[in-house]
């Protein structure tokens, strides 16, 4: 509960991180903190940047886990990367993974808002069931950031994306460019990715800024310190290719990267806007309904009155069809106008 200037806000507790048993097996060695310092010393700077809002470790039997939830999708997919750097595919734990990947026999799992490590020997069953009892998020938390989809699949190296939220995470994760010079102060996002082909090796950069004001000053900085790069801006989006591609196909690739918005509503509509629905699709409803009883009416009634002539003639002893009977005035010339003979010369 907390209490500012007479108003009293409910605050809920957090539940537990990491579950008591899995399958039976009880944890043990229970650990919990917010401290990143605690939770990585090594990362402590990347992690505070990403936003970690609390650890927890524990040991089921054989299996050593940690687990760190952050703010975020978006902060959790950044340290995700971080720990995935260099690594391969993870096993296959179930649905509720979002990623998984292994890391000189470490596992990482990324689940929403939550990234679990797991030291080499786990268990993929207990790895599983407390990958499933993680917490769950809804809403603007659990969407993943966009910069990251930017990326062409061709030629892209698996693993090999990184996303960044500040300047020690993008120096952890192997930048290209000065992290000093990137405007993390203005809310910049970073996704790292490398390509690899016939044609050579490139390291692709993208940087998303607030406005496309702020992203052309910063791109002008970053042309004058990465000389031989390519370089282009879209909007808010400024997209770096460094390496040994060809100026041609470097170029190619910057080009065909292009910036996407997608908006999601994640809140009731307004009730007004129920109500005016409703009133347009009842009436448009009674307007089918009206048109239609209306056509069968009018089938009905052509049916019982061309059925009903033609039983009346059939009863004469008439044809039920006969050629149309043509009315007419009858208006031939029967009293011609008098002859006048003319005058004898």
């Amino acid at each position: 509960m907390v209490s500012a200037q007479g108003v009293t806000t409910l605050v809920e507790p957090l539940g537990s991180l990491l579950p008591q048993s899995v399958h039976g097996v009880t944890q043990s060695d229970a650990v919990a903190g917010d401290n990143p310092a605690q939770a990585d010393a090594g990362r402590a700077a990347a992690l505070k940047e990403d936003g970690l809002q609390r650890f927890a470790r524990g040991t089921y039997g054989s299996t050593k886990l940690e687990a760190l939830q952050f703010n975020d999708a978006t902060g959790a997919l950044s340290a995700f990367t971080l720990y995935r750097k260099g690594g391969s595919a993870g096993p296959k734990l179930d649905d509720t993974a979002d990623q998984t990947a292994t890391v000189d026999g470490r596992t990482v799992v990324l689940k929403q808002t939550v990234v679990l490590l797991a030291e080499p020997g786990a268990e993929n069953a207990v790895l599983a069931g407390v990958t499933g009892a993680l917490p769950k998020v809804s809403g603007p938390r659990s969407q993943a950031p966009l910069l990251p989809t930017f990326f062409p699949a061709k030629g892209l190296v698996v693993g090999s994306l990184r996303y960044a939220l500040g300047p020690a995470s993008y120096t952890a994760m192997g930048g290209t460019l000065d992290a000093a010079t990137l405007g993390w102060e203005k809310s910049a996002e970073a996704a790292i990715a490398d390509y690899s082909d016939k044609r050579g090796k490139e390291t692709v950069t993208l940087l998303l800024y607030p406005t496309p004001q702020i992203a052309g000053d910063h791109l002008r900085a970053i042309e004058s310190q990465a000389s031989g790069a390519k370089t282009r801006r879209e909007g808010e989006l400024v997209i770096v290719a460094t390496g040994t591609f060809s100026a041609d196909d470097a170029q190619n690739m910057v080009e065909n990267i292009h910036l996407r918005n997608e908006l999601s509503f994640d809140k009731p509509m307004p009730l007004e806007f129920h109500t005016e629905l409703r009133k347009t699709f009842s009436l448009l409803q009674s307007i089918a309904i009206l048109s239609g009883v209306g056509m069968l009416a009018a089938v009905v009634v052509g049916l019982f009155l061309g059925g009903g002539r033609a039983m009346v003639r059939k009863m004469q002893g008439k044809d039920a069809a006969t050629d149309a009977e043509f009315l007419s005035l009858h208006l031939a010339n029967q009293n011609p106008p008098p002859k006048f003979d003319p005058p004898a010369s």
